[in-house]
Formats: structure tokens, sequence, C-alpha cells
């Protein structure tokens, strides 16, 4: 072990010197999940600033990149640190409210946001950045507009104030709760792909799934879906999974563009699936108020109706295609070791609900399963201890994917500072109301509009957070509840990352599906329609959420008939032709109309799609019903 170690460091040196930085980051995301927060100050500031410096040595100590490149992200280096240091000098003197900022606070704070901006363009994209630019421009110019978008008007030291030396900006409470919560599920997930969990999670997919034509895209949905509820990106389930995934489904017969199309939805909906759901669902508890626990409750079968769909569609592909199953002979087995690794799957996710049920936080939840997690997986295989670099994988993963989630919620800070310093929200849902007036539905379209136009190129954490603030409060005083309004938003968040023309997930499987990025991205959206749909039928029908106030038997199995109707018809234009597709399309599509008449003559078509495809041979689902094991 220690020559193995010794060989490690040897080849590795730009990373064993970055080894304390990383151990840090880890460290003190692992101390807070498990003792709290010793002081919220030094823990905002200090993990944000923690966060840049590992992004940009990591940035900097990457094989092939220019000197000059180098010598930016140190200058960047220094001056995010100098601004935290100010930050802390300026932080206290204001405290006594009668300081006014200095010539060198101004200069410090806008070092700390260009390297701010500089880490959103690199590591988010320019949508994200852009939109802050705006955000800070409207602070500062926004008296100068007319009517009702003009405000009182901010000066640059009274925008730096808020924006950066105070904890309603960049350390808001948002990064108070990635800090105190969120992260300590970044490293596990980091942790259960250092373990190889997720190929015993694929392996474990094709399994269950080897009855099924087009068991192989299956068995991606499943295993997807599974991890991806961790991952928290869609992008990195894509990357992950998708190098083992797409080859398969395209060899057992489906085109590359289906096969990008099938991980890119699949890996997008595992944030929507409890219990983890990526991050959001902690966010949203801390922005509704509502508990953990309840979200996941309220998210379980909006979540299971989303692949429930992707099953049927892939069923309907493969009859239309003529695939046939694979069964047992052509499923590789799992193996004892692999079997013995599923714990450490099983068991700490087991244990995260059972803790969150006796009234456990969501840090202790996540504290206790990492641990479980590493110690199952050191006593499966022991020889993992004589990995140097596979153990420094984790470490540093989980702390370039921890410091990545930093900057897009610090990022996010700085509109939701600029919204509430200039009632910016207020003024949006006013306008909103003025163009939908008391229609639900056309308030619900421009609520989904601005979801896809500003999740584009998002993760889907900031992107829920701008678009809740700015037009969550016009849907909810049309009546609807608020944890309908908040998973409405973040269906829409999570599907713009396969929604064209910037359909981040799409993208990110075209290159290894080897097809067209556009196609993948357009397939992925048909594939994903049924996701569209979800949100409205759960607004209309809030029964379905389970934890609302108006819950009643009637309403959930109102709900669930009409979007298992939708899936069906859905499923059934897809393997039609002509006007028959056009018909069995729009019946989805109404089938979940808030009108009664409209909703009993989309369902009168389902008994016709029944007989059609059954005497056909490719009814969508029905290989549902087979035996799995």
């Amino acid at each position: 072990m220690l020559s193995n170690s010794i060989a490690w460091a040897k080849a590795h040196p730009a990373q064993l010197l970055g080894a304390p930085l990383f151990l840090v980051m880890v460290a003190s995301i692992f101390y807070t999940a498990g003792w709290g927060i010793f002081d919220d100050t030094i823990l905002r500031v200090g993990t944000f600033t923690l966060s840049c410096v590992v992004l940009l040595y990591a940035s900097m100590t990457r094989q092939g990149r220019a000197w000059w490149h180098r010598l930016i992200d140190l200058g960047l280096i220094v001056a995010v640190l100098a601004a935290a240091y100010r930050y802390f000098w300026v932080a206290e003197e204001l405290e006594t409210g009668l300081y006014e900022l200095e010539q060198t606070d101004v200069l410090m704070a806008l070092a700390g946001l260009a390297v701010l901006a500089e880490l959103m363009r690199r590591m988010i994209g320019l949508t994200l950045l852009i939109v802050c630019s705006l955000a800070l421009g409207y602070a500062l110019f926004g008296r100068e507009l007319p009517g009702a978008l003009s405000h009182a008007g901010m000066d640059l030291e009274q925008m730096l104030t808020t924006v950066w030396y105070s904890f309603d900006g960049v350390f808001g409470s948002t990064l108070g709760v990635v800090t105190s919560t969120i992260l300590i599920f970044i490293l596990f997930g980091a942790l259960l792909d250092a373990l190889g969990v997720g190929v015993v999670l694929l392996k474990l997919s094709f399994r269950l799934t080897r009855r099924l034509p087009g068991g192989d895209a299956h068995a991606a949905v499943l295993a997807s879906g599974l991890f991806g509820t961790i991952s928290g990106s869609s992008v990195a389930n894509v990357v992950g999974t998708g190098v083992i995934t797409i080859p398969m489904i395209k060899k057992s017969g489906f085109p590359g563009r289906f096969a990008g199309a099938v991980e890119a939805a699949a890996s997008s909906g595992g944030q929507l699936m409890p219990p983890i759901m990526g991050a959001v669902a902690f966010i949203m508890a801390d922005v509704t108020g509502i508990t953990y626990l309840n979200i996941t409750l309220a998210a379980l079968i909006p979540a299971i109706f989303y692949y429930a769909s992707l099953f049927t569609f892939i069923s309907t592909e493969a009859k239309r295609l003529g695939m046939k199953a694979q069964g047992k002979e052509a499923v590789e087995p799992l193996t004892r070791l692999e079997k013995l690794k599923g714990l450490a799957f099983v068991v700490p996710l087991g244990l995260i609900i059972v803790l969150m049920i006796q009234g456990s936080s969501p840090a202790q939840a996540g504290f206790w399963a990492l641990i479980t997690a590493a110690v199952l997986g050191v006593a499966v295989d022991p020889g993992l201890l004589k990995k140097p670099s596979q153990l420094w994988h984790m470490v540093s993963s989980g702390a370039k994917s921890a410091s990545t989630i930093m900057v897009a919620v610090a990022a996010v800070g700085i509109i939701i500072a600029v919204m509430n310093a200039t009632g910016l929200g207020l003024r949006f849902s006013e306008v909103i109301q003025l163009v939908a007036g008391d229609s639900l539905f056309v308030s619900l379209l421009l609520m989904a509009g601005g979801c896809l136009v500003l999740g584009m190129g998002m993760p889907t954490v900031p992107a829920y957070l701008v678009i809740i603030l700015v037009m969550g409060p016009a849907v909810q005083s049309l009546g609807v509840e608020l944890i309908a309004a908040h998973l409405f938003v973040v269906y829409y968040a999570v599907l713009s990352a396969v929604t064209p023309p910037v359909a981040l997930a799409a993208f990110a499987a075209a290159p290894i599906a080897q097809a067209n990025p556009l196609r993948v991205s357009v397939t992925s959206l048909r594939l994903a329609v049924i996701g569209f749909l979800i949100p409205f039928a759960f607004v209309y029908q809030p029964s379905m959420l389970l934890i609302n106030d108006s819950f009643s038997w009637f309403g959930l199995i109102t709900a669930v008939v009409t979007t298992t109707a939708a899936i069906m018809l859905v499923a059934g234009a897809f393997s039609a032709k002509g006007f028959k597709r056009a018909l069995y399309l729009a019946a989805g599509f109404a089938v979940i109309s808030p009108l009664w008449w409209v909703q009993l003559l989309a369902l009168a078509l389902v008994p016709v799609l029944l007989f059609e495809q059954s005497r056909r041979g490719t009814l969508p689902g029905r290989h549902f019903f087979c035996k799995q094991l």
C-alpha cells in the first residue's frame, strides 16, 4: 500500500500539492454536517472562498494549461482571498451602522464579484452570467427606466453593500442552506461513484429489465433514475452512466439519436425522483417552510408517472422496430462482490429515510449515510485502501462538485438581493397578472415558458430559485397550492436540460451516441413530453401531491386515471401515423384539461387505442406485467 501511494504521488505532484486544499474542503463539509455550524459568517464566506480556490487551483494544474492562463488563475486566487479578508473587516464595522465603504472596500468587492463572474462563465455557462449582469445593471441604472420597471435607485456603494457585504446577496440564506445541508449529499454521491456503485446499479438494471423489448434502454432509464436522484446534475449523470448505457442501447438495435435521448431524458428526471431529488428538495424545504419529507412525498407520484412514461415510450419504439426481449442468457450476472457493493447504496439510502422519519435533520441523515457507505464499501472491498488514485478521485471530485454548486448558488444570491432591494419580483408578478388576467392556464404557460428560457444552460437549483422568486407569487395569487407552484417550477427547470435549442443533457449525450446534437435534443424532448404535462396535471388535480389541504381520494383517482390515459395516448401517437398520430397526441394533451367534458372526450379514445394496439400487438406498456425475476 505504501509503495503504491509513493508511486502515485510521484506521478501526480500537482495533485499532491493541492491535497490539503481539497481535504480541508471535504473535512469542513463533513464537520458541518456532523457537528453543526460553528460560525455562520466563517462558514458561508470561508466555504465560498475555499470553493473558488479549489476550482481555480484545479484549473491551474490541469495538463496542457498555458503559462499565462495559469498566471491568470493565480491572480484570481489572490483576488478572492483578498476580497474575503476585506469582507470580515468591513462586516464587523458595518455592525455599528455608521461605516461607509472606502475605495479599498469597493475595489475588493468588485474583485470578488469578478472572480465569481469568471467562475460562472467557466463552470456554469454564459446564461447565468448574463442574468446576473443584467440584475447588477438594473440595480445601478434601473432608476432611468420608464414606468413600473423604474425603482428608487442605488449607487455603487449601496449595491456592493447589499450584494457583497451582507447576508442578503452572495452570502445569503440560500448559500447558508447549501453549506449546512446540501454539500454532504454531494460528497455522498462522489463516494458512491468512487465505490463503483454506478456500475452495480447498471448491471442490476439490465437484469431487472431483461424480459422487456429494448431492455438495454429500459435499464438505462432505471439506472439513471436511481443514480440521478443523488448526483444532482443532469449533465454529470449523462456523462457518468451514458458512456456505458448509450453504446449498449445502440448495440441492441436503437438508432444513436434515440440512445442519446433516452439517457438525457432519464438522467434529467433523476432530480425529480425522491428521496434525494438532487439537491433541490432541501432548497425547496428552506424556501417554502414545508418539511423535506413532505416534499419528497408530494414529488413521488409525479416522478413515478414520468419514469413510467419513459418506459412506455421505449416499449412502443421497441415494438415498432420489431425488437425482442434479450432473455436471461444475454445479461451478465452480478458477482458476489457487486451484490455486496449494492449494500453501500441501499443501506445508506434506507438509513436516510429512517433518520428523517425519526426527526433527524437532513444534514445529520447525510452525515451518517456517508459514514455507513464508506464503512460498507471498505468492508466489502478492502482493496480500495490500496488504491490511492481511486480514493483521491473521491476527494477531488467531491470537492469540485461541491465547489461548483457553491458558485452557482452564490451567483443566484446576486439576483435575489437585487430583486429584494428594488422590488423587481413584485413588478414581474404584477406584469404577469396584467397579461394573464384571471386565467390560471395562461399564467402557468407564462411561468413554464419563463422556466424553460431561464433554465436553459443553468443548473436546476439556480434556475428554480430565479423562477420561483420572479413568477411564484403571481401563480400562488391565483389559488395554486404552495407545493404545487414550487414543484411546477422544478419540473420545467429540470426539463430545460432536454429542451432545444440549449439542451445541455442532450448535447452531452450526443457525442457519446455519435449522433447529431439537435436530433438528440428533439428526440429527448419527445420522450420527456409527459414531464411537460405532469405539472399541469398536479396543479389542476392537487390530490396527486398527497399532502395538500384539499386532498381527496376521488381527486387522486381522477389524477391517476387521466395521467395514465395521457401516457397511453401519447405513446399511441408515437406508433401511429398521419391523422391518427395528431388525434392521439391532441387527446393526450386534452385528457389533463381542467374542463371535465374535454377530459371525457379524450378518455373516450382510450378504448379505441387499446383495441387497435392489442390487434396489432403493440399495446404500450403490456410488457411491464411480465415477471422480471
